[in-house]
Protein backbone atom coordinates (compact mmCIF):
# COMPACT_ATOMS: atom_id res chain seq x y z
CA UNK A 1 0.00 0.00 0.00
CA UNK A 2 1.13 3.56 -0.60
CA UNK A 3 0.77 5.17 2.99
CA UNK A 4 4.43 5.67 3.31
CA UNK A 5 4.04 4.68 7.35
CA UNK A 6 5.53 1.24 7.87
CA UNK A 7 3.73 -1.01 10.81
CA UNK A 8 6.49 -0.19 13.59
CA UNK A 9 6.26 3.41 12.78
CA UNK A 10 2.40 3.00 13.58
CA UNK A 11 3.76 0.75 16.72
CA UNK A 12 5.84 3.59 17.54
CA UNK A 13 3.37 6.65 17.37
CA UNK A 14 0.88 4.91 19.30
CA UNK A 15 3.43 4.03 21.71
CA UNK A 16 3.88 7.90 22.03
CA UNK A 17 0.27 7.49 23.98
CA UNK A 18 1.40 4.28 26.10
CA UNK A 19 1.69 6.02 29.79
CA UNK A 20 1.78 2.89 31.35
CA UNK A 21 5.69 1.91 31.66
CA UNK A 22 5.61 5.08 33.30
CA UNK A 23 3.75 4.15 36.17
CA UNK A 24 6.26 1.26 37.26
CA UNK A 25 9.28 3.40 37.40
CA UNK A 26 11.43 5.72 39.53
CA UNK A 27 14.05 8.30 38.91
CA UNK A 28 16.98 8.49 41.01
CA UNK A 29 17.24 10.87 43.58
CA UNK A 30 19.20 13.91 43.27
CA UNK A 31 19.03 15.54 46.80
CA UNK A 32 15.77 15.08 47.62
CA UNK A 33 16.00 15.01 51.15
CA UNK A 34 17.13 18.66 51.17
CA UNK A 35 14.25 19.96 49.61
CA UNK A 36 12.16 17.87 51.75
CA UNK A 37 13.63 18.97 54.80
CA UNK A 38 12.95 22.86 53.93
CA UNK A 39 9.96 22.47 52.79
CA UNK A 40 8.61 20.65 55.86
CA UNK A 41 10.51 23.42 58.02
CA UNK A 42 8.96 26.29 56.20
CA UNK A 43 5.48 24.80 56.98
CA UNK A 44 5.41 23.42 60.37
CA UNK A 45 7.16 26.00 61.92
CA UNK A 46 4.08 29.21 60.82
CA UNK A 47 1.42 26.70 61.47
CA UNK A 48 2.65 25.55 65.17
CA UNK A 49 3.14 29.18 65.85
CA UNK A 50 -0.66 30.14 64.77
CA UNK A 51 -1.84 26.79 66.83
CA UNK A 52 0.00 28.42 69.59
CA UNK A 53 -1.33 31.91 69.44
CA UNK A 54 -4.77 30.96 69.06
CA UNK A 55 -4.67 32.10 65.48
CA UNK A 56 -5.46 28.74 63.07
CA UNK A 57 -7.52 30.68 61.32
CA UNK A 58 -4.94 32.62 59.78
CA UNK A 59 -3.55 28.85 58.50
CA UNK A 60 -4.32 29.11 54.93
CA UNK A 61 -2.47 31.93 54.11
CA UNK A 62 0.46 30.41 56.11
CA UNK A 63 0.13 27.55 54.06
CA UNK A 64 0.19 29.20 50.54
CA UNK A 65 2.94 31.74 51.79
CA UNK A 66 4.76 28.13 52.44
CA UNK A 67 4.59 27.26 48.89
CA UNK A 68 7.67 29.45 48.45
CA UNK A 69 9.79 27.00 49.07
CA UNK A 70 9.06 24.76 46.75
CA UNK A 71 10.64 26.32 44.07
CA UNK A 72 14.26 26.15 42.60
CA UNK A 73 14.67 22.84 44.40
CA UNK A 74 17.32 22.38 43.41
CA UNK A 75 19.70 25.65 42.47
CA UNK A 76 22.51 26.75 43.96
CA UNK A 77 21.60 29.38 46.40
CA UNK A 78 21.38 33.09 44.36
CA UNK A 79 19.49 31.16 41.40
CA UNK A 80 17.20 29.65 44.36
CA UNK A 81 16.89 32.85 46.52
CA UNK A 82 15.88 34.76 43.17
CA UNK A 83 13.35 32.50 42.04
CA UNK A 84 12.01 31.74 45.66
CA UNK A 85 12.03 35.69 46.19
CA UNK A 86 9.96 36.06 42.40
CA UNK A 87 7.67 32.93 43.76
CA UNK A 88 6.67 34.61 46.74
CA UNK A 89 5.96 38.42 45.07
CA UNK A 90 3.54 36.47 43.10
CA UNK A 91 1.78 34.07 45.25
CA UNK A 92 1.49 37.25 47.77
CA UNK A 93 -0.36 38.79 44.68
CA UNK A 94 -2.72 35.74 44.61
CA UNK A 95 -3.34 35.58 47.93
CA UNK A 96 -3.76 39.31 48.17
CA UNK A 97 -6.49 38.87 45.09
CA UNK A 98 -7.98 36.09 46.27
CA UNK A 99 -9.30 37.44 49.70
CA UNK A 100 -10.50 40.49 47.66
CA UNK A 101 -13.08 38.44 45.61
CA UNK A 102 -13.49 36.10 49.03
CA UNK A 103 -14.89 39.42 50.74
CA UNK A 104 -16.98 40.38 47.75
CA UNK A 105 -18.96 37.60 47.58
CA UNK A 106 -16.84 35.42 44.69
CA UNK A 107 -16.50 32.29 46.62
CA UNK A 108 -17.78 28.46 46.04
CA UNK A 109 -20.52 28.96 47.94
CA UNK A 110 -21.88 32.28 46.92
CA UNK A 111 -21.04 32.43 43.29
CA UNK A 112 -19.21 29.32 41.77
CA UNK A 113 -19.68 30.11 38.14
CA UNK A 114 -18.12 33.62 38.83
CA UNK A 115 -15.04 31.55 40.84
CA UNK A 116 -14.21 29.57 37.65
CA UNK A 117 -14.40 32.86 35.78
CA UNK A 118 -11.63 34.78 37.88
CA UNK A 119 -9.60 31.49 38.53
CA UNK A 120 -9.30 30.59 35.26
CA UNK A 121 -8.16 34.31 34.49
CA UNK A 122 -5.42 33.72 37.39
CA UNK A 123 -4.81 30.33 35.63
CA UNK A 124 -3.52 32.05 32.36
CA UNK A 125 -2.14 34.99 33.78
CA UNK A 126 -0.08 33.31 36.30
CA UNK A 127 1.06 30.85 33.53
CA UNK A 128 2.47 33.34 31.89
CA UNK A 129 4.20 34.88 34.34
CA UNK A 130 6.21 31.89 35.72
CA UNK A 131 7.00 31.29 32.22
CA UNK A 132 8.40 34.48 31.79
CA UNK A 133 10.00 34.14 35.44
CA UNK A 134 11.06 30.53 34.24
CA UNK A 135 9.82 29.73 37.85
CA UNK A 136 10.34 26.11 38.86
CA UNK A 137 7.78 23.81 38.95
CA UNK A 138 6.55 25.90 36.06
CA UNK A 139 2.70 26.21 35.60
CA UNK A 140 0.34 28.06 37.73
CA UNK A 141 -1.12 25.02 39.71
CA UNK A 142 -0.22 26.40 42.94
CA UNK A 143 -2.02 29.96 41.91
CA UNK A 144 -4.75 28.19 40.74
CA UNK A 145 -4.91 26.24 44.71
CA UNK A 146 -4.21 29.21 46.32
CA UNK A 147 -7.04 31.53 44.63
CA UNK A 148 -9.82 29.46 44.81
CA UNK A 149 -9.04 27.91 48.19
CA UNK A 150 -8.57 31.54 50.25
CA UNK A 151 -11.47 33.26 48.30
CA UNK A 152 -13.89 30.37 49.28
CA UNK A 153 -12.75 30.46 53.05
CA UNK A 154 -16.09 30.36 55.20
CA UNK A 155 -14.27 33.09 57.46
CA UNK A 156 -11.88 35.63 55.86
CA UNK A 157 -9.52 37.04 58.64
CA UNK A 158 -9.05 41.06 59.10
CA UNK A 159 -7.13 41.25 55.64
CA UNK A 160 -4.09 43.18 57.09
CA UNK A 161 -3.82 40.09 59.63
CA UNK A 162 -3.84 37.84 56.63
CA UNK A 163 -1.20 39.32 53.96
CA UNK A 164 1.38 40.21 57.30
CA UNK A 165 1.00 36.01 57.85
CA UNK A 166 1.75 35.12 54.05
CA UNK A 167 4.20 37.76 53.65
CA UNK A 168 5.85 36.41 56.68
CA UNK A 169 5.72 33.20 55.89
CA UNK A 170 7.05 34.36 52.78
CA UNK A 171 10.04 35.78 54.24
CA UNK A 172 10.60 32.94 56.46
CA UNK A 173 10.43 30.66 53.22
CA UNK A 174 13.38 32.97 51.63
CA UNK A 175 15.75 32.80 55.10
CA UNK A 176 15.15 29.15 55.23
CA UNK A 177 16.49 28.98 51.42
CA UNK A 178 20.22 30.24 51.87
CA UNK A 179 20.46 28.95 55.65
CA UNK A 180 22.51 25.92 54.68
CA UNK A 181 24.85 28.50 53.64
CA UNK A 182 26.10 27.98 57.19
CA UNK A 183 27.70 24.91 56.25
CA UNK A 184 31.20 24.71 55.12
CA UNK A 185 30.72 23.40 51.30
CA UNK A 186 27.99 26.26 50.63
CA UNK A 187 30.26 29.06 51.84
CA UNK A 188 30.78 31.11 48.61
CA UNK A 189 29.60 33.94 47.63
CA UNK A 190 26.22 34.11 46.70
CA UNK A 191 26.23 35.09 42.11
CA UNK A 192 23.36 36.55 40.85
CA UNK A 193 22.02 34.42 38.29
CA UNK A 194 22.69 36.17 34.74
CA UNK A 195 19.08 36.85 32.87
CA UNK A 196 17.54 35.02 30.13
CA UNK A 197 16.38 36.25 27.19
CA UNK A 198 13.09 34.90 25.33
CA UNK A 199 13.34 34.14 21.54
CA UNK A 200 10.56 34.83 19.51
CA UNK A 201 9.45 31.05 19.11
CA UNK A 202 9.47 30.71 23.03
CA UNK A 203 7.09 33.70 22.80
CA UNK A 204 4.86 31.87 21.06
CA UNK A 205 5.26 29.22 23.12
CA UNK A 206 4.38 30.64 26.40
CA UNK A 207 1.57 33.04 25.20
CA UNK A 208 0.39 28.92 24.17
CA UNK A 209 0.79 27.50 26.81
CA UNK A 210 -1.02 29.57 28.65
CA UNK A 211 -3.96 29.24 26.40
CA UNK A 212 -4.17 25.84 27.49
CA UNK A 213 -4.05 26.72 30.63
CA UNK A 214 -7.16 28.82 30.57
CA UNK A 215 -8.88 26.34 28.25
CA UNK A 216 -7.97 23.37 30.72
CA UNK A 217 -9.27 25.54 33.89
CA UNK A 218 -12.13 27.08 32.37
CA UNK A 219 -13.67 23.60 31.28
CA UNK A 220 -13.22 21.60 33.92
CA UNK A 221 -14.35 24.03 36.41
CA UNK A 222 -17.13 24.67 34.50
CA UNK A 223 -17.87 20.87 34.23
CA UNK A 224 -17.38 20.14 37.60
CA UNK A 225 -20.14 23.37 38.74
CA UNK A 226 -22.52 22.33 36.08
CA UNK A 227 -22.61 18.48 37.11
CA UNK A 228 -22.42 19.68 41.12
CA UNK A 229 -26.21 19.16 41.47
CA UNK A 230 -26.26 16.27 39.43
CA UNK A 231 -23.15 14.47 40.96
CA UNK A 232 -23.57 16.33 44.63
CA UNK A 233 -20.36 17.59 44.89
CA UNK A 234 -18.87 20.92 45.63
CA UNK A 235 -15.35 22.44 45.28
CA UNK A 236 -15.28 23.23 41.63
CA UNK A 237 -11.95 24.38 41.99
CA UNK A 238 -10.22 20.87 43.20
CA UNK A 239 -11.04 19.94 39.07
CA UNK A 240 -9.41 22.87 38.13
CA UNK A 241 -6.28 22.24 39.66
CA UNK A 242 -6.22 18.43 38.62
CA UNK A 243 -7.24 19.80 34.75
CA UNK A 244 -3.47 21.25 34.83
CA UNK A 245 -1.61 18.76 36.19
CA UNK A 246 -0.90 17.21 32.57
CA UNK A 247 -0.02 20.21 31.01
CA UNK A 248 3.48 20.24 32.42
CA UNK A 249 5.96 17.95 30.53
CA UNK A 250 7.53 18.49 26.99
CA UNK A 251 6.35 14.57 25.82
CA UNK A 252 2.77 13.44 25.58
CA UNK A 253 3.13 10.39 26.94
CA UNK A 254 4.59 12.03 29.73
CA UNK A 255 1.76 14.70 30.29
CA UNK A 256 -0.44 11.58 29.64
CA UNK A 257 0.60 9.59 32.28
CA UNK A 258 0.42 12.42 35.06
CA UNK A 259 -3.39 13.04 34.20
CA UNK A 260 -3.47 9.25 35.33
CA UNK A 261 -0.93 9.11 38.14
CA UNK A 262 -3.04 12.05 39.80
CA UNK A 263 -6.69 9.61 39.69
CA UNK A 264 -4.18 6.59 41.12
CA UNK A 265 -2.34 8.46 43.66
CA UNK A 266 -5.52 10.30 44.36
CA UNK A 267 -7.57 7.06 45.20
CA UNK A 268 -5.20 5.49 47.06
CA UNK A 269 -4.24 8.84 49.56
CA UNK A 270 -7.88 9.39 50.00
CA UNK A 271 -7.68 5.76 51.96
CA UNK A 272 -4.86 7.24 53.72
CA UNK A 273 -6.47 10.32 54.89
CA UNK A 274 -9.83 8.36 55.93
CA UNK A 275 -6.92 6.24 58.06
CA UNK A 276 -6.09 9.77 59.43
CA UNK A 277 -9.59 11.27 59.83
CA UNK A 278 -10.76 7.78 61.59
CA UNK A 279 -8.42 8.41 64.51
CA UNK A 280 -9.55 11.56 65.47
CA UNK A 281 -6.16 13.61 65.73
CA UNK A 282 -5.95 16.76 67.56
CA UNK A 283 -5.03 20.10 65.72
CA UNK A 284 -1.23 19.53 66.64
CA UNK A 285 -1.29 16.10 65.80
CA UNK A 286 -2.60 17.33 62.13
CA UNK A 287 0.04 19.42 61.77
CA UNK A 288 2.80 17.59 62.21
CA UNK A 289 1.00 15.38 59.54
CA UNK A 290 0.79 17.93 57.29
CA UNK A 291 4.44 18.33 57.66
CA UNK A 292 5.67 15.11 57.82
CA UNK A 293 3.21 14.64 54.31
CA UNK A 294 4.82 17.64 53.19
CA UNK A 295 8.36 16.47 52.95
CA UNK A 296 7.11 12.74 51.46
CA UNK A 297 5.30 14.67 48.68
CA UNK A 298 8.73 16.50 47.82
CA UNK A 299 10.51 13.34 47.99
CA UNK A 300 8.68 11.73 45.20
CA UNK A 301 7.43 14.80 43.38
CA UNK A 302 10.43 14.84 40.76
CA UNK A 303 10.55 11.18 41.02
CA UNK A 304 7.25 9.28 40.92
CA UNK A 305 4.31 11.40 40.63
CA UNK A 306 2.17 8.28 42.19
CA UNK A 307 3.85 8.53 45.43
CA UNK A 308 4.03 12.21 45.32
CA UNK A 309 0.29 12.17 44.96
CA UNK A 310 -0.62 9.73 47.91
CA UNK A 311 0.89 12.21 50.20
CA UNK A 312 -0.42 15.16 48.16
CA UNK A 313 -3.91 14.15 48.64
CA UNK A 314 -4.48 13.79 52.67
CA UNK A 315 -1.60 17.21 52.93
CA UNK A 316 -4.81 19.31 50.73
CA UNK A 317 -7.75 17.87 52.43
CA UNK A 318 -5.84 18.03 56.04
CA UNK A 319 -5.15 21.59 55.23
CA UNK A 320 -8.70 22.23 54.42
CA UNK A 321 -9.92 20.46 57.73
CA UNK A 322 -7.20 22.59 59.50
CA UNK A 323 -8.40 25.97 57.71
CA UNK A 324 -12.48 25.14 58.93
CA UNK A 325 -11.31 24.09 62.12
CA UNK A 326 -11.22 28.22 62.79
CA UNK A 327 -14.73 28.27 62.21
CA UNK A 328 -18.29 27.06 63.70
CA UNK A 329 -19.42 24.94 60.20
CA UNK A 330 -18.75 21.00 60.53
CA UNK A 331 -16.69 19.47 58.49
CA UNK A 332 -18.15 16.71 56.43
CA UNK A 333 -15.12 14.87 55.94
CA UNK A 334 -17.11 11.72 53.40
CA UNK A 335 -18.11 14.88 51.45
CA UNK A 336 -14.39 16.05 50.87
CA UNK A 337 -13.34 12.44 50.62
CA UNK A 338 -16.27 11.72 47.67
CA UNK A 339 -15.66 15.38 46.24
CA UNK A 340 -12.10 15.32 45.66
CA UNK A 341 -12.00 11.97 43.89
CA UNK A 342 -15.00 13.02 41.40
CA UNK A 343 -13.25 16.24 40.95
CA UNK A 344 -9.82 15.01 40.56
CA UNK A 345 -11.29 12.46 37.76
CA UNK A 346 -13.33 14.84 35.71
CA UNK A 347 -10.22 17.33 35.49
CA UNK A 348 -7.72 15.13 34.84
CA UNK A 349 -9.92 13.46 31.72
CA UNK A 350 -10.08 17.55 30.52
CA UNK A 351 -6.20 18.02 30.98
CA UNK A 352 -5.30 14.57 29.39
CA UNK A 353 -8.27 15.49 26.52
CA UNK A 354 -6.04 18.87 26.38
CA UNK A 355 -2.37 16.84 25.85
CA UNK A 356 -4.07 14.87 23.49
CA UNK A 357 -5.72 17.53 20.94
CA UNK A 358 -2.51 18.80 19.84
CA UNK A 359 -0.94 15.69 19.49
CA UNK A 360 -3.84 14.74 17.24
CA UNK A 361 -3.80 17.74 15.38
CA UNK A 362 0.33 16.92 14.86
CA UNK A 363 -0.30 13.44 13.93
CA UNK A 364 -3.11 13.50 11.46
CA UNK A 365 -2.99 17.02 10.05
CA UNK A 366 0.59 17.90 10.15
CA UNK A 367 1.79 14.40 9.44
CA UNK A 368 4.57 15.13 11.91
CA UNK A 369 7.19 12.18 12.50
CA UNK A 370 7.10 12.95 16.02
CA UNK A 371 3.66 14.13 17.07
CA UNK A 372 4.43 13.88 21.11
CA UNK A 373 7.12 16.35 21.27
CA UNK A 374 6.62 19.79 20.92
CA UNK A 375 8.18 21.58 17.66
CA UNK A 376 9.79 24.01 20.36
CA UNK A 377 11.54 22.57 23.10
CA UNK A 378 12.18 25.13 26.46
CA UNK A 379 15.32 24.88 28.35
Amino acid sequence: MGSGVSGDQRRTRLADLNPIPALFTMAPAHRDHEVAIRCGITVLVPLLTLLLIGRIDLAIFASFGAFTAIYGRNLQHGPRLQMQARAGALMFVVLLLATLAGRNGMSESENPWALVGLTTAVAGACAVVAAYWNLRPSGSLFHIFAFAAVSSVPYQPPLGEALLTAASVIAFALLVGISSRVLPRNRHRIRRPAGEALTGPRHRLVWSEAAWYVVAAGVSGSLATALGPVLGIEHNYWAMVAAVVPLVGHSTRYRVNRGLQRIIGTFIGLLVLAAVLWAHPPLWLIVLIIAVLQCTAELFIARQYVLAQIAVTPLALLSTVLAMSASTAQVDTSGLVYDRFIETVIGAVVGMACVATPWAWRRWVLHSATPARARIQRP
